[in-house]
């Protein structure tokens, strides 16, 4: 064999290596597709965006048990502002808490409410929940209305190990009215002795 056509076959092996090499995967490559950075859900409606949204379930080891609470991390922006005022998850919990009261979003700042203590909590699971499976959200809006949309469920292991689980509810009575002063000293936040 010349040089030349030894020239041209090295060439020519290395324009078609590559070719060949991706041509398996076709039209329907995975490279092709869209994934998202992060594994929750997303949704956008009038103007709010809601990304990387889960429910954090049970360690790999221990299931969830039925009746009891879960965590749900999120974050929003909102184009115009907005605020968060209630959610629920029919079919999954008897309540959602958003703790703290509603979360206002100011126009176009991301407002993260991804851990590590869950600031929504999902109470009263009507089964346990399973990492893998998916649960259907209502998230109420003042300005936006009802956004719907189906979030995974994230194993409390790996990046999430860490997060806290949701917080006991109180169950202790509040105290009500001004608390009463003990003889000689004043009410105030750090007691000191009367003059």
């Amino acid at each position: 064999m010349t040089r030349w056509k030894r020239r041209m076959l090295f060439g020519a092996l290395a324009v078609l290596a590559p070719a060949l090499a991706g041509c398996e995967a076709g039209f329907n490559a995975p490279t092709l597709e869209y994934h998202p950075a992060a594994f929750g859900a997303y949704a956008s409606k009038n103007g709010v965006s809601i990304s990387n949204a889960f429910v954090l379930g049970p360690s790999p080891s221990g299931p969830e048990v039925a009746g009891g609470r879960a965590g749900l991390f999120l974050a929003i922006t909102a184009q115009d502002g907005d605020k968060l005022v209630s959610a629920s998850a029919p079919g999954t919990a008897s309540a959602v808490q958003i703790l703290g009261g509603s979360v206002r979003v100011p126009a176009a700042v991301p407002v993260t409410l991804t851990g590590p203590v869950p600031r929504v909590v999902l109470t009263g699971l009507a089964n346990p929940l399973e990492a893998g499976s998916l649960v259907t959200l209502d998230l109420n809006f003042a300005e936006a209305g009802t956004i719907t949309m189906t979030v995974p469920v994230q194993p409390k292991a790996y990046e999430y190990a860490t997060f806290s689980p949701p917080p006991t509810p109180s169950t202790a009575p509040a105290k009500k009215g001004k608390p009463k002063a003990s003889p000689g000293f004043t009410a105030s936040p750090t007691a000191t002795p009367s003059p």
